[in-house]
């Protein structure tokens, strides 16, 4: 379970807004402490990125520099947030790039590069994504969101 505040969800939608407002997408990690039980997202880490209307890329670079923050701080990815131009969806290409590959990893996409989303609207915009046992992104249903993450207002 994921758990994310209302600030991390302001901070979470600045950035992929100000990249909407350049007809770009944008991606970012929802950071927590390891605990089998729940993460609770205590930072939003946002990566050097390369990106365009349509797709993101986080160069070598920036991967080293995320990885190199996770050990100093001993956090890990509790989920990829990004944003799409249009519908949110897993397009082939996220599913390529996606960062985070372990079973079960959360993938949370929000339509109109976030430009219609408020906080309060975030749950209800965004589709969420984890990872299967045969390495496929697949959509959560929204009746089984609550299994994945919830949003403490």
């Amino acid at each position: 379970m994921i758990t994310a505040s209302e600030p991390i969800i302001r901070t979470s939608l600045q950035p992929l807004q100000e990249a909407g407002n350049e007809n770009r997408e944008r991606v970012l990690f929802w950071l927590a402490a390891r605990d089998p039980r729940e993460l609770i997202v205590s930072e939003v880490f946002q990566p050097q990125q390369k990106s365009e209307s349509d797709f993101f890329w986080i160069p070598r670079e920036s991967m080293l520099q995320l990885h190199s923050y996770l050990r100093s701080k001993h956090l890990m990815v509790a989920a990829q947030v990004h944003s799409h131009p249009h519908k949110a969806f897993h397009s082939a290409a996220d599913d390529k790039r996606a960062i985070i590959r372990h079973v079960g990893a959360v993938s949370i996409v929000l339509p109109y590069f976030a430009m219609r989303t408020a906080v309060k609207d975030f749950k209800n915009d965004a589709a969420v994504f984890y990872l299967s046992d045969s390495n496929l992104w697949t959509k959560v249903p929204q009746h089984e969101l609550y299994n994945y993450y919830r949003i403490v207002l």
